[in-house]
């Protein structure tokens, strides 16, 4: 039955009684649960299923160095098989850099940009620190007391904090950044006291958030965003945007028809109810860009990160 379910995914759309038929898949979050690419997959993995557009959908996780195992191993192992995707996004842009990675984004077949998310600075409940400018201060008197949990090394998260230093003036290069392959072991690391902020994207500490566990002191939109009550970087003084994004992405060695059917699949996907409600649900932005659009996208933000990246004395 799976090889003819491949069959049908392959040669394209087949609607059978008004039932249309595609691969079972199996999708990759290349990174540790309880993260960013663990909560897209399996949102992904829910809302195939739910929506009838896959029967069957495993989530499989494979953690480290800010996705770039995950990635060898897709790209080797993968290859050729259309009922294997693996989740994204721009920490693995970053990840790809500063661990000078063999396997890059150029051996996997991007199939389209999902989400976007704002990342948010946060504090223990008890910390002293209760906005942008007091971390500011602390930061200026001695950037490396201030210890900032984050994700993978390279990532939107380090960068972040990067930019947050280099624009009041502190050295980047001496931020105390403290990196971590899953959000579950940052929120642990930070709940625990054992690091002055974490840095996030929003929906990784949403619910510690609204429990009154921790306390969001920024958040790097451009202009506040509805049901987030936090005040922007901008407006904690720290002249910083940025939004991190997440992908999906095919094997390589896949035929253009099976290329082309994942893409109807995935089509299907952003454009349903279900997906649509939980990123409203999970605070994400609708960021789907699909085909040669994202690919174009993707390579000019793979430039613009190594640009960052060198900045802030990540990769030389």
């Amino acid at each position: 039955m799976h090889k003819i379910l491949l069959a049908f995914a392959a040669a394209g759309a087949i609607v059978l009684s008004g039932q249309a038929f595609a691969a079972d898949y199996k999708i990759m979050a290349p990174a540790a649960p309880g993260g960013g690419w663990d909560q897209t997959a399996r949102t992904i993995q829910s809302s195939l299923q739910d929506e009838k557009i896959s029967g069957s959908v495993q989530v499989v996780n494979v953690p480290g160095a800010g996705g770039t195992i995950g990635l060898a191993q897709f790209a080797n192992s993968a290859k050729g098989d259309p009922s294997q995707l693996m989740v994204g996004g721009y920490v693995m842009v970053g990840a790809i850099l500063t661990n000078a990675s063999p396997v890059t984004l150029d051996q996997v077949t991007p199939i389209a940009r999902l989400t976007g998310e704002f990342e948010a600075v946060v504090v223990p409940a008890a910390s002293p620190i209760k906005t942008m400018a007091e971390l500011v201060e602390k930061l200026k008197a001695d950037p490396g007391a201030v210890s900032w949990a984050g994700g993978s090394a390279g990532g939107t998260d380090q960068i972040t904090a990067g930019l947050i230093a280099k624009a009041v003036g502190v050295d980047p290069t001496k931020i105390n950044y403290v990196a971590f392959s899953g959000g579950g072991e940052a929120l642990a690391a930070l709940l625990g006291g054992q690091v002055t902020v974490g840095i996030s994207g929003y929906g990784e500490f949403e619910s510690q958030i609204k429990s009154g566990a921790l306390r969001i002191i920024g958040i790097s939109s451009e202009a506040k965003v509805e049901g987030i009550d936090a005040p922007t970087f901008k407006e904690g003084g720290v002249d910083v945007a940025i939004q991190n994004w997440r992908m999906i992405a095919a094997p390589p060695g896949i035929t253009p028809e099976q290329e082309a059917a994942i893409s109807a699949d995935v089509e299907k996907l952003a454009k349903s109810k279900t997906w649509q409600e939980q990123l409203k649900a999970k605070g994400w932005a609708d960021t789907y860009l699909a085909g040669d659009a994202f690919k174009a996208q993707l390579k000019k933000d793979t430039e613009a990160t190594a640009a960052i990246l060198k900045d802030i004395g990540l990769v030389k």
